[in-house]
């Protein structure tokens, strides 16, 4: 590890020069900058916690969280404007400008397919493994479920990596492969693969769950499991290809720095969501709603950027 030291070193002197027209005209030193970025980190913390905090004070209404999450990011993005100083705000001012740019949302959305569910599923498989699979779930007579111990459930430690380790190797292939053909193209695809594989994921996941013996379902149920993972990989790639085909040089950075930080919510939401399903004795209920939001972005991908209408073709 101690190679790291001088790669951050040549790093810090040596990444400050990168001077582009459009994105860090009047670029300060080290120090100056790390202050700058500091700062705005800050910012985001604050607000993070505070939504942490109405998330676990009112923990005991599920739906807290979708209006929370919203709030948060909103009010980062107004204080991060607000709070800085002149010539940071006149930098986040013209960054902003994306927002005025209805691709912006579009993309958020499906590139919130991809990466938000890989990073979500990468976070909660390794519990839903344990919980469905490991645990026999038997309804009894007072319609309490009773949750006892499978000895004959696979381990986790050996499966819960697989469907990531393949989703991250594979997202390179899904930015060649739509360099080839077209970003569009291949997220179309990629979402018809995720609509499917999440309900057949959701599927087995109801049975399993159902089942005296749920690991009779566990292949199936991890074969399309890591089918789903690796769409998100490939998805991963043609959706940044897309965005770097929709927008300008000024702000193709913005937006993909922006959807992934959009995006990054899904390793929060996805497990939440999962949990409280699994809580309530309808793990396929997740799943399903997933699938219904991958059509959902399906369409939108259609429509803008492959159908008769569209006002990209394929980027």
């Amino acid at each position: 590890m101690l190679w790291l030291i001088p790669l951050a070193f040549f790093g810090w002197t040596g990444l400050n020069n990168i001077k582009t027209k459009n994105v860090t005209p009047n670029l300060k030193s080290p120090l100056v900058s790390m202050g700058r970025i500091a700062w705005l980190l800050l910012i985001s913390f604050v607000t993070a916690a505070i939504g942490l905090y109405f998330i676990l004070t009112f923990k005991q209404y599920t739906w807290v969280k979708w209006f929370v999450l919203p709030a948060v990011i909103g009010s980062t993005v107004f204080l991060m404007k607000s709070l800085s100083p002149s010539e940071i705000k006149t930098n986040l001012s013209r960054q902003f400008k994306i927002f005025d740019n209805k691709h912006t949302w579009i993309m958020t959305i499906i590139y919130t397919m991809t990466f938000g569910s890989f990073i979500g599923f990468s976070a909660a498989v390794g519990l839903s493994i344990k919980f469905i699979f490991g645990v026999k779930h038997i309804l009894g007579a007072d319609g309490v479920w009773q949750h006892i111990a499978n000895p004959e459930g696979p381990a986790t430690f050996m499966f819960a990596w697989v469907g990531a380790f393949i989703g991250a190797l594979i997202r390179p292939f899904g930015g060649k492969l739509a360099d080839k053909v077209g970003g569009a193209i291949v997220t179309q695809f990629v979402s018809i693969v995720m609509v499917i594989s999440a309900i057949g994921v959701g599927y087995y996941a109801k049975l399993a769950y159902q089942s005296a013996t749920p690991q009779e379902y566990f292949m199936p149920f991890f074969i399309i499991l890591v089918i789903l993972f690796t769409a998100t990989g490939i998805g991963n790639g043609s959706t940044f290809r897309t965005i770097s085909m929709v927008f300008n040089e000024e702000q193709a950075g913005p937006v993909l720095g922006w959807t992934s930080a959009v995006a990054a919510y899904g390793a929060f939401l996805i497990p939440k969501v999962i949990g409280e399903n699994m809580s309530s004795g309808t793990p396929e209920l997740a799943m399903y709603g997933f699938a219904a939001f991958y059509s959902v972005c399906a369409v939108l991908n259609w429509w803008y950027y492959l159908g008769p209408k569209a006002e990209y073709k394929n980027p």
